[in-house]
């Protein structure tokens, strides 16, 4: 079964963006873009895949992102429609429609859909992009959780899960530290 993994960015204080969805803090260092790109090319959006000479590379691990209105509309303000045109694109949204054939929309309820889009016969996972409250909807179905976690505290802003009071633990199974400061943390759910 395929599996659902959330790749996130995350502060020392918790969050995955500033209050009004900022991100700009979020900086790494050339061991950590290597890394990035050598094991996490099919999570970079297309445009980024074009500038590190990737876009020809064939997938690895993804071909299915899902995200929330929130993790998408930053692409749409740049006029970018489809932003991870290499992948399957799901965007779960009440309040939009689809600007681009590539991109998938939907109302539906996320689980339903998460667990039909697992069932699928495919050797690839699914890249749960975003936001917090999506993370928070889907938390009984990740299957992996991924950390980068970056060297700033920013004091408010986006949680990496919107779910209330609800302990989930998890084990880690990999951590990778950078001269940065920067870290990525691989997570799997402990089984009750």
């Amino acid at each position: 079964m395929r599996k659902l993994v959330y790749f996130v960015s995350l502060s020392l204080d918790g969050y995955i963006a500033g209050p009004e969805d900022e991100v700009d803090f979020f900086a790494g260092s050339d061991d950590y873009l290597k890394r990035m790109t050598s094991d996490f090319a099919d999570l970079l959006p297309h445009h980024a895949r074009v500038q590190l000479a990737l876009s020809e590379r064939p997938l690895a691990r993804f071909d299915t992102v899902v995200m929330g209105r929130r993790s998408y509309e930053p692409a749409l303000q740049m006029g970018v429609t489809s932003p991870y045109s290499h992948l399957r694109q799901v965007v779960f949204s009440r309040s939009l429609s689809s600007p681009d054939p590539q991109v998938q929309i939907t109302a539906a309820d996320p689980l339903d859909t998460v667990r039909g889009l697992k069932a699928e016969a495919s050797s690839f996972d699914i890249y749960l992009a975003g936001g917090g409250q999506l993370a928070g909807v889907l938390l009984p179905e990740i299957d992996e959780l991924i950390i980068k976690r970056y060297p700033v505290i920013i004091g408010s802003g986006l949680p990496a899960f919107a779910h209330g009071f609800n302990p989930a633990q998890f084990s880690m199974v990999e951590n990778v530290t950078f001269a940065s400061g920067n870290s990525i943390t691989r997570f799997t759910p402990q089984l009750a």
